[in-house]
């Protein structure tokens, strides 16, 4: 794809992409700590930093000192919690199709 669309509309499949790792991320720990109990106390919450630190706007923010929302490769840091989230509460990988929704 990257040499038959814009960079704009490119990065934004890079953001849909993210975003559904985001979530599959969040289902593999639902199912990790349902059938294992894997996670220890304050797991999600770190998870959920880590999100936050690494959101393109945080970063850019950090760097530049101002955010360029079409240059986004892997989404807002709220978009990428919201993401985890939404895969550990549901642990339901048919709720995760990032490219078809319109609401990110």
């Amino acid at each position: 794809m990257r040499g038959r669309i814009s960079k704009e509309d490119y990065n934004k499949l890079s953001v849909r992409l993210e975003l559904q790792a985001d979530y599959l991320a969040g289902v593999w720990a639902h199912h990790a700590q349902r059938t294992k109990q894997i996670l220890e106390e304050g797991d999600i919450e770190e998870a959920l930093r880590a999100a936050n630190a690494i959101g393109d706007d945080t970063i850019q923010k950090r760097s530049r000192g101002y955010v360029v929302p079409d240059s986004f490769t892997h989404g807002t840091s709220e978009q990428r919690m919201r993401w985890f989230l939404k895969g550990f509460k549901s642990g339901d990988m048919t709720q995760g199709d990032t490219f078809n929704t319109k609401a990110l």
